[in-house]
């Protein structure tokens, strides 16, 4: 159980982190801790689990940037969010609905499911 606790928390850092840089390309670890309402420390440790894997690196002026390997998988999180957000819409379900069952369902989904949810979607 805590495997899969601690890749959601990944992909939820990584997907925050690709969004923010959407509107500021200057993220830093206080914008992430401002986003998720998570304790300094929480974020610190994060984005260290993160430098550790490859997917993010840290300038010592605090700006955090994807390493390609990071991005992509932000990319992919993030792809995976608007896909079930999308089909649970299709469904008739709320906006708010789509948004917070989509956000858990997006760090458990097998790729298969993604595919057919994904055709689902353009249908």
């Amino acid at each position: 159980m805590e495997r899969r606790s601690n890749r959601e928390s990944e992909e939820m850092y990584l997907e925050t982190i690709l969004l923010l840089r959407k509107n500021n390309a200057n993220v830093r670890s206080v914008d992430i801790m401002n986003e998720l309402g998570l304790a300094k420390s929480n974020i610190s440790r994060g984005l260290h689990h993160l430098i550790n894997k490859g997917y993010i690196t840290m300038a010592e002026t605090g700006v955090i940037e994807f390493t390609a390997e990071g991005r992509k998988r932000a990319e992919r999180v993030y792809e995976r969010h608007q896909i079930l957000t999308a089909a649970i819409k299709k469904l008739g379900g709320s906006d708010e609905l789509a948004e917070q069952d989509g956000c858990r369902i997006e760090h458990v989904v097998s790729d298969e499911l993604m595919e057919l949810l994904k055709k689902f979607v353009a249908e």
